[in-house]
């Protein structure tokens, strides 16, 4: 069996990172369905071991070529780039530095093709402003590091997949910066993915911006009509299956009850909001349209339970088992 090598990035340390790679790390699955590596820090891993006593030996490497592949063990490439002393559940501009550089490092192995795709823990985004990296989260760095012009956010969850137009910007920013032409892109992504997951014919529906879809200009200034309409014309005109703009506070529930595959969202909490109901440990953060596979948890750092061992690692396990879905079979 093809066991692809998965780079897990710690995240911001001070947060649930460590603890929860360290239970997710635990499950024997993990080990027979692919090769792990940690970028980060080891000392970090192994305090999380002292309370978690989980039975797993960090193994601390400067190289993927110096992983062991043996049950019971953590590799971890080790940055070595925090303090011992660094408390949980502070922002920090040191960790928000470090939480950076350790997914830069692994963006430069997935070029190299020395990981196979990556898996993300959460970063925190005040803590990196402050370590001196101006990005509004993960993507952005993906997307500026890896030169991708086109991308999107896309939440999945055993019920729900949702994919963004616009994501990490002010409501109003938002809404002026939907165009026909990204609408249609982000339709297009939706279904190229898909289809590259095993789906024959994906079915792809589309929010309105306003409420109740514009009814008709009611709503509005006429965004759906200007902006929304033209792209799913077009995307139909391609032999895509995609309906809309349809109103939001009816579509998420049909697409859960099994009408559609995935929800085309305008902005970040329009489409954040029903996955993050169905669960926050069940949903995962995929971009799309990246030369490089990366899944991630969707959750933040939990500042507030670091260090107590209560972090919940079911999103993070369900990221690395759809990281190793995606991961090409080289």
């Amino acid at each position: 069996m093809h066991r692809p090598i998965i780079g897990i990035t710690m995240g911001d340390a001070a947060g649930v990172g460590p603890e929860i790679i360290m239970k997710a790390l635990k499950d024997p699955q993990v080990f027979e369905t692919c090769k792990a590596i940690v970028i980060g820090d080891a000392k970090f891993l192994s305090r999380a071991e002292l309370f978690l006593q989980t039975g797993l030996r960090v193994h601390s490497i400067k190289s993927p070529e110096q992983a062991l592949d043996q049950a019971g063990v953590v590799n971890c490439l080790d940055m070595d780039l925090l303090p011992e002393s660094l408390p949980y559940g502070k922002v920090s501009p040191q960790s928000g530095d470090a939480a950076f550089r350790f997914l830069e490092k692994s963006i430069e192995l997935a070029k190299e093709e020395k990981i196979d795709a990556i898996c993300t823990a959460p970063l925190n985004k005040e803590a990196l402003q402050k370590g001196g990296h101006h990005y509004p989260g993960h993507t952005e760095i993906l997307a500026d590091l890896t030169a991708t012009s086109d991308y999107a956010m896309m939440l999945s969850s055993p019920k729900l997949k949702v994919i963004h137009v616009t994501t990490h910007m002010g409501l109003i920013d938002a809404v002026k910066s939907i165009t026909a032409e990204r609408v249609y892109s982000v339709i297009k992504m939706a279904h190229d993915t898909l289809k590259k997951a095993g789906y024959e014919q994906p079915r792809i529906c589309v929010c309105g911006i306003n409420p109740h879809a514009g009814e008709n200009g009611l709503f509005g200034y006429g965004e759906e009509d200007a902006v929304i309409v033209p792209a799913v014309e077009r995307a139909k005109q391609q032999g895509i299956n995609v309906v809309g703009p349809l109103p939001a506070d009816t579509l998420f529930f049909l697409a859960v009850r099994g009408d559609y595959d995935i929800v085309v969202a305008m902005y970040h909490d329009q489409g954040h909001g029903p996955i993050k109901v169905l669960g926050l440990d069940a949903g995962v953060n995929i971009t799309v349209g990246l030369p490089i596979i990366r899944t991630s948890v969707d959750h933040g750092t939990a500042f507030d339970i670091a260090g107590k061992g209560i972090a919940d690692e079911k999103s993070l396990l369900e990221a690395i088992r759809q990281g190793i879905e995606l991961a090409p079979k080289r």
